[in-house]
């Protein structure tokens, strides 16, 4: 099944969840730190308790490197920063405050690139 999710209204509501504390604001599992982008509901198995989705059905995977997709949580490796860091990165070297942060930059970027394609899709219609 691949995800039939529109991405631009995927990001735009992944980073709704950011602004709004989603990830510090009732985790999702209190007894562990959350997981950015698999404990929103962004992840495909957000809400899945016994039908869990393969990590290559979902939209964001696009954003991943192409030798990166195959890897176990492949969302932790979309490059968030011009630098190339990303949620891995920020797991290992950085704070949750940095990575929350570089998050809503690169979701802010993603956004408004998508919805100038749109733009320039509907003026040359």
């Amino acid at each position: 099944m691949a995800d039939k999710r529109n991405v631009l209204e995927t990001l735009k509501a992944e980073l709704a969840f950011i602004e709004c504390g989603g990830y510090r604001n009732k985790p999702r599992f209190p007894w562990r730190p959350s997981f950015v982008l698999e404990d929103s509901p962004t992840c495909l198995n957000f809400q899945s308790k016994q039908n869990w989705h393969a990590c290559t059905e979902c939209l964001m995977l696009q954003f991943v490197p192409t030798d990166k997709q195959r890897l176990s949580f492949p969302c932790r490796h979309i490059p968030l920063t011009p630098a190339g860091e990303s949620v891995a990165y920020f797991y290992e070297s950085g704070t949750e405050q940095e990575l929350e942060a570089a998050l809503e930059g690169w979701l802010k970027r993603k956004i408004t690139e998508l919805e100038d394609k749109d733009r320039g899709r509907a003026l040359s219609a």
